[in-house]
């Protein structure tokens, strides 16, 4: 489906050797694979057309009505190659119908395309992608065909096959006339609904009759009168097809929601529609039809996916029998006694000897290739072999010839099979399966009795698989269930030369096509298969190696030691022994060869190859590449190890040194280079079967001295700091102990010391650590001064500082001062962080090492005095956070200072006068956050860290205890909250009331402020708001207002419980309080919510004028019961009522319905459905729209929102030209598009 991502370039010649290094690159796409055993053809899926390639597949295996496409000539329908000519009349759909035909009954592979045809349709990307209904697909399509086919010999094409004719008649019971109407039909739509089966449904149609009496009486037009009649239908032309479409998908009016009929619904394989014709004296045979296709639907009534049983009508496929009908065949005895003490259900999954016998003895041929047993081990155990078992158990191929009582590879390897106690005969492989029978094989006795067995395959895009008739009936129900139907007339026989013949009737020119398509695939895959399974072998020679401390190194050094072999990896390892020995015409002796590889240290021997019977892709060359021929025992007389468990380690060797530092550098070949002055480093390598005993032997070092590891932090980095390195000494229980087991690694630092070393001040010794201080030559700080230059950009100036880890930072400081020559000043040295931001200024009381200053990194000399141990360095910002604020400045203050002193402190420093001030910190995002409302408590108290940033905010704070709030007044119409009392909604508005909770500017009004203790009531706020100035006309008491907390300039939520106090309703200092007046006493209750409900105007896209009710959602919470409220309150039926709730921000309605309840874990039993939860979380101010549907069906839309979201779209498209990454844009639900083909305009005398 996705194609391969590989393919060689090139066509080296197999075995040929090249002296260069370089692989062979491998590019391209795999060729399509070739039909699998069923021999049928599936159809690719462009992304969302299951639906078509069903639909296709029945119409294929439909062979009168393939037969007759076929016979189409390019006399009638034209010729592909001109359909871009001006004024060429091409029928391009039939004739891309017809290529496809051909393609799924002739070329080899297993998926054919169906772009051509969907291109003939007029699709674009987005209707390949969008999943449709198959029932209006079959519609459309024939439509298409009837379209595309006027004026040729194919025009009643689809009206032959498909085209029935059912009358329905109305009798009148009082003098008989009987009235008849003829309808059409492609396809008869039945009942699921209340139905149990097909013929249920088709009795229900055509055989019972619907009675018009009492009330509902029928109009005579011979008796003038209305009458009592009977209605009733039959089918009066019966087409050679009969389909059958069944109505799945209902709409249940209670819960406003689709929904997918998943009930019982059986149907026969054969059906005897006389009882529904209208023409009852013909044979039975007239009205027998049979059953060959089913188009079944999987999934929901918003998305699922199709597929479609067939019934190979004309023995087109090899059939094979499903696997529990394999199961009950004799199985060897070995493997038939495992599988019968191990079922599938009670399979040990820790044992690989059953589950592999499990999966061979599933094979019909009780043999698999040894590259799909590790791939069926997958899908059964969801891991592969080598993380299940190759730890314990070694390659699988290993495994299966360490049991050769159990299994047998055969086909050099390539394929392995179950043991039997009789002699077993090679088992075909899958290059080779069963061919269809043709006329030519097999007599007319056997084709026919073949054609009588019902052979079903499950066609499903792609794939194609065998299926049993009673298969069938798991389709009756459920989720994944019959959608469509196909039958045809019993009568409809097959010719003898048409089976097992996929070639009958099709034209000589689409054979042709279908060939030279085969001929192309067929080289394709040849090519693709040299390419792919040629493997670069990288081949290394004995005698250009020496062995030096447990790895081979080339004598000579090359950059890409050894010569390329290019080899066929489906070739054995004796034909590669044979190509190497053909090569080297001077060797002499045994030639063994063993798989390499290049590791740091240097090569290193693994597996030897002995078994020449062995496939190179079985033996492990496909992920190591690199050969060694050698005689097996030694090379240049010194014997090597092999295995995993010998791999070399190549470790850096650290000594004391006494040289010259001019003494010459060394490589990382293991010559000796200098690690600094006192320091000499080496690169060896060694085995890791090695014992540290044996390292320090072959280092020479006499028997005391010392082996240390370096010790490294988290991060990689050295231990230490402040210029040192820390080294941890080896115990003696490590120094029997090999490399492998201290999980010693390539790179690793190893110091060695003798005894005499500590002699040296280089070296400290605490307990097992040793402490080397850094080089003399890495002792430095850099150290920058930024000056204002007064020109485009600042001059920076930087000096380097001799400097040690106990070194102190005022030395650091003074040294930088003199050398930049600077002016007398206070200076303070200062780290950046990785983002070049300054951290606070370091304490020059202190050394190096202490600070946690890092040699060999740079520090910034700023303008400015360190703070003392007592003080803090806090940044200042006036007016607002930073890099806004008016004025920055940075200033050290004592710990002790109290909040008050330090905002006398900074106004000082700001040169500010006043008291209206206050201090503010930041908040996580670097915000302006909470004021420091304790002015008495010092910065110690309140944890103010070190190089914090404090904003000096304007406005004086209230006293302690007290809290500072604005007051609006919402200005909109007088509060009228009815319970359970409907008012007269008066005329209909267009221009609507907003939402209180998002009310327009203009309602708003400040009207000043308050300031009230924290442990002040809300009744005591209410009366407090009422004193006023601006509010001394309101007369009403405190209960006559109702208090909302507000989110910017919106009405965010209720303030309930006049006696509960502010600190309880969690106001804080600052916030905003919205009073309203109301025409009553209102004391709310925690589940009481005030709905402003909207009643639509009937057949408008308007409302009536909003009106609040509250709701008392304590008891129930469910949408039931808010539609049983609002319908008491407007005096309606609750059967009969719409609810929506508004969505201001995003401009539409959300339909209040039920929903699916999750179940509790813990109870076992379902939640009730609750509106205050997800996902409409009602709140105080929310609009309801209400729809009565007695007089009114339309859709939750009004004007107004119509209007806001074209604005939004029109600035969105203004605005956002560009798609930002940051952006976190909600893409709209894109709408339902109706299925549609595009067909040209043709003639009757159109050719």
């Amino acid at each position: 489906m996705f194609g391969n991502l590989f393919e060689e370039d090139g066509d080296e010649a197999e075995g040929a050797f090249s002296s260069g290094g370089t692989r062979v690159a491998k590019a391209g796409d795999e060729p399509p694979a070739p039909r699998g055993r069923s021999k049928l053809c599936g159809i690719r899926n462009q992304g969302g057309t299951c639906y078509l390639n069903s639909l296709l597949q029945t119409l294929l295996f439909t062979p009168e009505f393939r037969e007759e496409l076929f016979a189409l000539g390019t006399d009638e329908l034209g010729s592909l190659e001109d359909k871009d000519k001006p004024g060429a009349k091409v029928r391009v759909i039939p004739l891309e119908l017809q290529r496809l035909f051909a393609r799924l009954l002739l070329v080899d592979q297993q998926s054919a395309s169906t772009a051509d045809l969907t291109d003939s349709f007029g699709w674009n990307s987005n209707e390949r992608t969008n999943q449709h209904d198959v029932q209006e697909l079959n519609r459309i399509l024939f439509s298409a065909l009837e379209k595309s086919l006027v004026g040729t010999s194919g025009s009643s094409l689809i009206h032959r096959l498909y085209h029935g004719i059912i009358v329905n008649s109305i009798a009148c019971k009082e003098c008989g006339n009987v009235s008849q109407r003829q309808e059409d039909f492609l396809d008869l739509t039945t009942c699921v609904c209340g139905m149990s089966s097909l013929e249920e449904a088709l009795w229900s149609m055509f055989v019972e009759e619907e009675l018009f009496q009492g009330n509902n009486l029928y109009r005579c037009a011979m008796c003038d009168k209305l009458v009592t009649a009977a209605k009733s239908a039959k089918l009066k032309k019966l087409p050679p097809f009969m389909t059958m479409s069944l109505l799945r998908f209902s709409f249940d009016c209670n819960k406003c929601e689709r929904y997918k009929e998943t009930g019982r619904y059986s149907f026969p394989l054969t059906i005897n529609l006389r009882p529904f014709s209208q023409q009852t004296d013909g044979d039975d045979a007239d009205y027998s039809y049979e059953l060959f296709s089913v188009i079944i639907h999987k999934g929901g009534c918003y998305g699922g996916h199709y597929h479609v049983y067939i019934k190979d009508i004309e023995c087109l496929g090899v059939w094979e029998p499903a696997e529990e009908d394999t199961d009950k065949k004799k199985a060897p005895p070995k493997a038939k006694q495992r599988v019968k003490d191990l079922p599938e259900s009670k399979l040990n999954e820790n044992d690989p000897l059953s589950v592999l016998t499990a999966i061979i003895e599933q094979e019909p041929s009780k043999s698999i290739r040894l590259d799909q047993l590790g791939q069926k081990l997958m899908e059964k155990l969801g891991s592969s072999w080598g993380k299940a078992f190759k730890k314990d158990y070694g390659p699988i191929a290993k495994f299966l010839q360490s049991h050769s009582d159990v299994f047998m590879l055969v086909s050099n390897g390539a394929q392995v099979a179950l043991k039997t106690e009789s002699p077993m005969s090679e088992p075909p492989g899958p290059a080779d399966p069963p061919a269809a029978a043709g006329p030519q094989g097999d007599t007319v006795a056997e084709l026919e009795r073949q054609q009588e067995e019902s052979h079903w395959f499950d066609l499903n895009d792609s794939a194609v698989t065998s299926i049993r008739e009673s298969d069938i009936e798991k389709q009756f129900q459920g989720k994944e269930s019959a959608y469509m139907l196909f039958y045809r007339k019993s009568q409809l026989q097959r010719p003898t030369e048409a089976l097992s013949s996929p070639h009958y009737k099709v034209p000589h020119h689409l054979i042709q096509m279908a060939q030279e398509e085969n001929l192309k695939l067929q080289q394709m895959r040849e090519e693709y298969e040299a390419s792919n399974n040629h493997v670069e072998l990288r081949v290394h020679l004995a005698s250009s190696y020496r062995l030096i401390n447990g790895a081979l190194q080339p004598i000579n050094s090359e950059p890409n030691p050894g010569t390329a072999l290019l080899f066929d990896r489906r070739k054995t390892v004796g034909e590669l022994r044979l190509a190497i020995y053909e090569q080297q015409e001077q060797w002499e002796g045994d030639m063994v060869v063993t798989l390499a590889k290049m590791l740091p240290a240097g090569l290193h021997l693994y597996n030897t190859l002995t078994d020449d019977s062995v496939l190179l892709s079985s033996a492990g060359i496909n992920t190591n590449p690199d050969l060694f021929v050698w005689n097996g025992r030694e090379v240049c007389g010194a014997s090597v190890l092999t295995g995993v468990e010998w791999e070399p380690v190549l470790l850096t060797v650290v000594r004391p040194s006494v040289e010259a530092r001019d003494e010459p550098a060394i490589d990382e070949t293991g010559d000796n280079t200098n690690g600094g002055e006192g320091l000499k480093k080496e690169a060896r390598a060694f085995a890791g079967g090695a014992t540290l005993s044996e390292v320090r032997e072959a280092l020479g070092e006499p028997a005391g001295s010392l082996l240390c590891q370096e010790q490294t932090d988290a991060k990689g980095g050295q231990r230490g700091g402040g210029g040192s390195s820390g080294w941890r000494m080896f115990s003696p229980d490590d120094m029997v102990r090999t490399l492998k087991e201290l999980s010693l690694k390539d790179g690793d630092a190893m110091l060695v010391l003798e005894p005499q070393s500590f002699d040296n001040g280089m070296f400290t010794v605490d307990g097992d650590v040793i402490t080397v201080m850094t080089p003399s030559d890495c002792r430095w700080l850099q150290v920058d001064f930024q000056t204002l230059g007064g020109g485009d950009a600042d001059e920076r100036r930087r000096v380097k500082v001799p400097a040690a880890g106990d070194t102190l930072l005022c030395e650091v400081k003074q040294r930088a001062i003199k050398e930049l020559q600077l002016p007398g000043a206070d200076y303070c040295l200062r780290q950046m962080d990785n983002s070049g931001k300054l951290l606070p200024p370091v304490s020059e009381d202190l050394c190096v090492r202490d600070a946690g200053v890092r040699l060999m990194t740079t520090m910034m000399l700023c303008v400015g005095r360190a703070p003392e141990a007592s003080q803090l360095f806090l940044h200042f910002s006036l007016g607002s956070a930073p890099p806004t604020g008016i004025l920055e400045m940075d200033i050290n203050i004592e710990k002790t200072c109290t909040v008050k002193e330090c905002l006398q402190i900074a106004l000082n420093a700001f040169g500010i006068d006043g008291t209206c001030w206050h201090l503010r910190r930041l908040d996580w995002c670097e915000e302006l956050g909470e004021p420091l409302n304790d002015e008495d408590a010092s910065l110690s108290e309140l944890k103010i860290n070190n190089g914090e940033t404090l904003v000096i905010s304007e406005g004086r704070l209230p006293p302690k205890g007290f809290l500072e709030l604005s007051v609006w007044l919402y200005r909109g119409p007088v509060s009228i909250a009815t319970d359970m009392n409907h008012t007269d909604n008066g005329p209909a508005e267009e221009d609507h009331a907003a939402d209180q909770t998002d009310s327009h500017p203009s309602d708003l009004a400040s009207v000043g402020q308050v300031e009230i203790s924290v442990e002040g009531s809300l009744e005591d706020l209410k009366t407090q708001v009422l004193t006023l100035p601006a509010l001394q006309n309101v007369c009403a008491p405190a209960n006559f207002l109702r208090a909302w907390e507000m989110e910017g300039r919106s009405l965010a939520r209720i303030l309930r419980g006049n006696q509960i106090t502010l600190r309880k309703l969690k106001i804080t200092s600052g916030s905003n309080i919205c009073v309203q007046q109301l025409l009553k006493a209102e004391d709310l209750s925690p589940k009481e919510i005030v709905l402003n409900v909207k009643m639509g105007v009937p057949g408008k896209s308007c409302y009536h004028p909003a009106e609040e009710l509250i709701w008392d959602a304590s008891r129930d919470p469910s949408p039931a019961s808010l539609r049983t409220f609002v319908a008491e309150s407007y005096g309606l039926p609750a059967a009969s009522l719409r609810l929506a709730k508004q969505r201001p921000h995003k401009h539409t309605w959300e339909e209040i319905c039920s929903w699916s309840s999750q179940v509790s874990k813990k109870k076992k039993k379902k939640k009730t459905d609750s509106l205050l939860g997800a996902p409409f979380h009602l709140k105080d101010g929310d609009v309801i729209g209400v729809r009565n549907l007695l007089i009114d069906s339309k859709d939750f839309d009004i004007w107004e929102d119509e209007q806001e979201q074209a604005e939004q779209q029109h600035k969105g498209d203004r605005a956002g030209g560009s798609n930002c990454a940051g952006s976190q844009t909600k893409t709209p639900k894109r709408p339902e598009v109706a299925l549609s083909i595009n067909v040209g305009v043709f003639s009757s005398n159109c050719h």
